[in-house]
C-alpha cells in the first residue's frame, strides 16, 4: 500500500482518463474500479473509483460530480531521458487539451489536468540562477511550448 496516493476529481471520465493515462505508461496498470451502489449520490452500478498505476505510482480517480475542476496549481511532472520521449509524451498527453495552455514544456491534457513534459536534468541547468548558462536556458525556455532539448543545451552552454 502506498502511503500517498493522488486523487483526481473527475466528473464522469475517471475511467476514461484511467484508460488513457495507462496507454502512455510503461508499467501502467488499472488495479480496481468501484461502482456506486443504490445510496448514490450517483446513479447505482457508474463508476465511482478507478485505482491505477502509472509507471508504478498510485493514483485514484475519482467521479465526484461538476463541482470541481483541475487548474495549474497542481501538475505531474514527466521526466525524459531523450528529444523522442519528449516529442512521445508531448503529442500524446496534448492531444485534445487546450493549446493556449502550453507554455515552457507544460501543457493540459483533453481532461484539463496540467503535465510539465521535460528534460530530467533541466533543473540541473537552471538551480543556479546567478549563471549566466541558466539565464540564457531560462530565457530560451521561456520562448517554447514544447521543450527543445538541443535548443535549451545550447542557449545554456552560449556563444
Amino acid at each position: 500500500m502506498t502511503r500517498i496516493t493522488p486523487c483526481l476529481w473527475f466528473d464522469t471520465e475517471g475511467e476514461e482518463a484511467a484508460s488513457f493515462y495507462v496507454s502512455l505508461f510503461k508499467n501502467s496498470r488499472i488495479t480496481d474500479v468501484s461502482r456506486y451502489g443504490e445510496a448514490g449520490p450517483r446513479p447505482a452500478g457508474t463508476v465511482m473509483v478507478v485505482s491505477f498505476e502509472l509507471d508504478g505510482h498510485s493514483f485514484t480517480a475519482l467521479n465526484g460530480g461538476p463541482l470541481f475542476k483541475f487548474t495549474e496549481a497542481i501538475s505531474f511532472q514527466v521526466n525524459c531521458k531523450t528529444q523522442d520521449e519528449i516529442d512521445y509524451y508531448w503529442d500524446r498527453l496534448g492531444e485534445g487539451g487546450d493549446p493556449k495552455a502550453q507554455q515552457c514544456g507544460w501543457l493540459k491534457d483533453k481532461y484539463g489536468l496540467s503535465w510539465q513534459v521535460v528534460p530530467g536534468g533541466m533543473d540541473e541547468m537552471l538551480k543556479d540562477a546567478d549563471s549566466a548558462g541558466a539565464q540564457r536556458a531560462m530565457n530560451a525556455m521561456m520562448q517554447m511550448k514544447k521543450v527543445d532539448m538541443d535548443a535549451l543545451q545550447r542557449a545554456y552552454d552560449g556563444p
